[in-house]
């Protein structure tokens, strides 16, 4: 089936105080929205509509040529921005819906929450948490389906003591999508449309909702602030270091490197402490990256001598 994705990136971030839009902040020196596009690209979307609404201009720049684009003027909750997505109604397939700020998402669990979709027509990307606090709860049924997402201060006691809860990333057979949102309404103190309203209305309509398991609470974080987002890039650049010393990498000190989730690198090429590297950058086999270099989209090849410095958009032999 087609693979679809719309990328929630309208608000502003207020509790960034910053002018620049939220999504527009760096983990691993990429814009959190292309992170989350780029990522849905490896895992298979063939169509990517990503919702802009504060800042649009500077947003759609910075995606520019990567995915198409929806207005959310005025914003009028989660629900509301997926309705914008027109283009998308009347297609097939697989559609995931994901916050423009969850950029530590990988390519794995998103592709696991298009799989779901094979045996259910709504799945909610959940997680497990020892201490839930004030999240909403995920309440299932006996057989496991999602029964209902509910807001903490509208829980049971029983249902606050779940601790399952909702990450806020989806997965939806396209038409029943587009069918569904036609019943969501803004019933509610805020007047707002909510998505977490269309579990009840699939269930209401005989369809199936899942709930897929993050296994790494630090994977589905969101980005509300400066302290999330450093935390955001710490787990992102250990997560990808980790995953190259597994094939072959050697970091003197892999604290102090710093390896954007693009990056490609051979084997046996060894990096010093305090280097950088970002961007699309390709490096060979055998390369050596002293400390205080700065890469940027740079392609080293095979034996090379990395010294320190600054390489942007060059061929380094």
């Amino acid at each position: 089936m087609t693979r679809n994705a719309i990328v929630l990136a309208a608000g502003k971030g207020t509790r960034m105080h910053s002018d620049l839009p939220k999504v527009l902040h760096k983990v691993g020196d990429m814009p959190m929205a292309e992170v989350i596009v780029r990522n849905l690209r490896k895992c298979g979307a063939e169509r990517i509509v990503t919702v802009v609404g504060y800042g649009r201009e500077a947003v759609m720049e910075a995606l520019d040529g990567q995915c198409e684009f929806a207005v959310q003027e005025p914003q009028l909750g989660t629900g509301h921005a997926v309705m914008q997505a027109r283009q998308l109604e009347g297609e097939e397939g697989i559609t995931l819906v994901v916050n423009g700020d969850a950029a530590t998402i990988q390519p794995e669990t998103l592709a696991a929450l298009y799989d779901s979709i094979e045996r259910a027509d709504m799945a909610v990307l959940c997680v497990s948490l020892s201490d839930a606090g004030a999240y909403g709860r995920v309440i299932r049924d006996e057989d496991g389906a999602v029964l209902r997402i509910v807001e903490f201060k509208d829980c049971s006691p029983e249902e606050a003591a779940v601790h399952e809860i909702n990450t806020g990333i989806y997965a939806f057979r396209n038409e029943k999508l587009f069918e569904a949102l036609k019943e969501l309404d803004n019933n509610n103190a805020q007047h707002e449309y909510y998505i977490t309203d269309l579990v009840a209305i699939f269930r209401r309509k005989g369809w199936r909702v899942t709930g897929v398991i993050a296994e790494d609470k630090e994977e589905v974080q969101g980005v509300n602030d400066c302290l999330e987002l450093s935390r955001a890039n710490k787990w992102l650049n250990r997560t990808v270091t980790e995953r190259w010393m597994k094939a072959g990498v050697q970091f003197a000190d892999p604290d102090t490197a710093y390896i954007g989730p693009f990056v490609t690198i051979g084997h046996d090429t060894e990096f010093y402490p305090n280097v950088y590297v970002y961007g699309m950058s390709e490096i060979g086999n055998h390369v050596t990256v002293l400390p205080g270099a700065f890469l940027r989209n740079v392609t080293v090849k095979d034996g090379a001598t990395v010294t320190a410095g600054m390489y942007e958009n060059c061929e380094i032999g």
